[in-house]
């Protein structure tokens, strides 16, 4: 009885939210550490079915490049990377589209379908609602000039089709995105799947952008799970960022919900997608468990 009580308790505390949020659209990227595994991705699909359930708009973004540098490997290929970006030749980029669409994404409509509801990934037929350009890095030679580096093909989003993505979240589908870009001149592009979902929420007006990772949120003291931040304001963020204590993976997800925010995305978090239902436990509950960043 105890347990039942409780439980109750948690679906009160959860009515004020799902009232606050139907209607509303929810950009959510799963990828990298956090897509450890069959019960996590069960876990994280559970969770966005109950949002859809319940009359909210959830869209998820997913990345892939663990799975992308293991197929490359697989096919006597060495990932290589530039400040971070994968650089993607024409044989990297047919890997990393076969990865993304026909294996990731196609395994996540399918258990989207097995749990309930139904699910599209956004290519279709050769087509996506997601443009792009050609991306270049910049680096600093010695005399302090501007160097563009050519990382093959690697874009950066310039626009959506949000008609796509209304007509999909209308019809009750779940869309899914893979970060495959196409460009203007029907080149295909290999993007930033933080940069993609960040896009999509400011594109949409997103009531909230949320990054599930595998650690807790942001932390201020480097490899101490407990000193993670349930809110952070930008300027504490880029203090982090000047310290080196943001770094890595962590700081294109902060950056991020940074731009999200200012664009006038309600709410940005970052939080630990290894957590069972993490996503229920952040957007429905008063305390939540995971890091806010706000402007």
């Amino acid at each position: 009885m105890e347990n039942s009580i409780k439980k109750a308790n948690i679906l009160i505390e959860a009515i004020p939210y799902i009232r606050s949020f139907k209607n509303k659209f929810v950009v959510i990227k799963f990828g990298g550490g956090a897509m450890s595994g069959d019960e996590v991705l069960t876990n994280v699909l559970q969770d966005i079915v109950f949002m859809k359930t319940v009359g909210m708009m959830p869209i998820l973004v997913h990345g892939g490049g663990p799975h992308i540098s293991e197929e490359m490997k697989k096919r006597g290929l060495q990932p290589k990377f530039v400040e971070g970006h994968r650089i993607t030749d024409i044989e990297t980029l047919e890997i990393a589209k076969d990865v993304l669409i026909n294996q990731i994404s196609a395994s996540i409509v399918k258990k989207v379908l097995e749990l309930g509801n139904e699910a599209a990934c956004i290519w279709e037929n050769g087509n996506c609602p997601i443009k792009a350009e050609k991306y270049y890095v910049e680096t600093k030679t010695g005399d302090g000039a501007v160097r563009k580096l050519d990382i093959g093909f690697v874009g950066k989003v310039t626009s959506i089709d949000k008609d796509k993505f209304h007509q999909l979240c209308k019809s009750c589908a779940i869309p899914i995105v893979p970060p495959i870009a196409k460009g203007d001149n029907g080149d295909i592009y290999n993007v930033n799947a933080d940069n993609v979902a960040a896009f999509i929420a400011k594109a949409l007006g997103a009531e909230k952008l949320v990054f599930l990772s595998n650690t807790n949120g942001i932390m201020t003291r480097p490899n101490d799970p407990s000193s993670y931040v349930s809110t952070i304001h930008e300027d504490e963020v880029h203090a982090l960022i000047d310290q080196k204590v943001i770094s890595e993976g962590m700081l294109p997800k902060a950056l991020a919900c940074i731009s999200a925010v200012k664009a006038g995305v309600k709410k940005a978090h970052i939080i630990n997608g290894m957590v069972p239902h993490a996503l229920l436990l952040e957007i429905f509950t008063d305390k939540g468990i995971g890091t806010q960043i706000i402007v």
